[in-house]
């Protein structure tokens, strides 16, 4: 069956995928976190996904995990939802987190495929609905195969999208035609999780996007969904166009998107704080790259 062009938008329009804060010790800065999250809201986002590759999941605590959704819900309130990432590669420390989530106060949680193991996709779908089945959130599957090592196959997504509490989809998979086939047989929402498709998945029928440029830019990134909406897609190519600079420096650069996001945020003056090992921070010549190009697309 066909749907509707453009589906229901269960997380909000324009999430961002928010740095989690760390102290110069690298301890966790949830007051840092909570004036992060205001301002993300207050300049474009209606959605955050926090604890997610963005928020260096792997190298926080499950308490952490939680202190930072209850900190940001308090931060924010009801003026965005919160998607907490809840991902591993074992299944029932997945639903242990996705119990957790839902406590703290989350709206959703992203589950992305289990890495390392790299199962077969009757073993990703059992994951899939074993995680939806356990807890009372919508859940947004994360599909970004470059990361894991296995993919979320286009059948495998029609399947799972029977699921009532499985909603949507983050899209890092570089598929275009396999997220297309998924579109147009089902009502999955689907969100943009790389910077450059903001636009062109948008255009096909998404719901929105999971920036990680929106840490530093929120504003920007809305103004693009907002031109097409209006009806302007000349100003939304415009739009997105002239954020490419920027969108290849922080993801194209060779560096992760975490560090590039917390080196401009730390130029920027607002709340970042360290990347935790194995990741190293970014270097000065990149930092000032960074901000030479976060400079010249406000100056446009």
């Amino acid at each position: 069956m066909t749907t509707s062009r453009r589906p229901a938008r269960p997380f909000g329009r324009t999430l961002c995928a928010m740095v989690t804060p760390f102290t110069p010790s690298g301890t966790l800065d949830l007051d840092g976190a909570g004036r992060l999250a205001e301002r993300l809201v207050a300049e474009g986002c209606d959605g955050l996904v926090l604890n997610g590759t963005t928020g260096e999941s792997p190298t926080t605590t499950d308490a952490e995990k939680a202190e930072l959704v209850t900190a940001v819900r308090n931060a924010v309130g009801d003026r965005a939802r919160l998607v907490a990432g809840v991902g591993s590669s074992d299944t029932r420390h997945t639903v242990e987190l996705a119990l957790a989530a839902g406590k703290a106060g989350a709206d959703g949680v992203l589950v992305v495929t289990p890495y390392y193991s790299r199962p077969p996709q009757e073993a990703v779908e059992a994951h899939f609905r074993a995680v939806a089945d356990a807890s009372g959130l919508p859940v947004m599957l994360y599909d970004i195969p470059g990361r894991t090592g296995t993919r979320i196959e286009p059948e495998t997504m029609i399947s799972l999208a029977g699921h009532p509490r499985i909603v949507a989809v983050k899209d890092c998979s570089y598929d275009f035609l396999g997220t297309q086939k998924v579109l147009a047989r089902t009502d999955l929402a689907y969100y943009a999780g790389c910077d450059e498709h903001v636009l062109a998945l948008y255009a096909v029928g998404a719901a929105g996007c999971v920036s990680t440029v929106a840490n530093a830019v929120p504003g920007h990134i809305a103004a693009i969904l907002d031109a097409f909406d209006a009806g302007d897609t000349a100003r939304a190519t415009e739009l997105q166009l002239r954020a490419m600079p920027l969108i290849e420096a922080m993801a194209g650069a060779g560096l992760p998107g975490t560090v590039t996001a917390k080196a401009l945020l730390a130029r920027l003056g607002l709340p970042a704080g360290p990347v935790r090992a194995p990741l190293l921070p970014a270097g000065r010549e990149p930092a000032d790259g960074l901000l030479a190009r976060y400079e010249e697309l406000l100056a446009v």
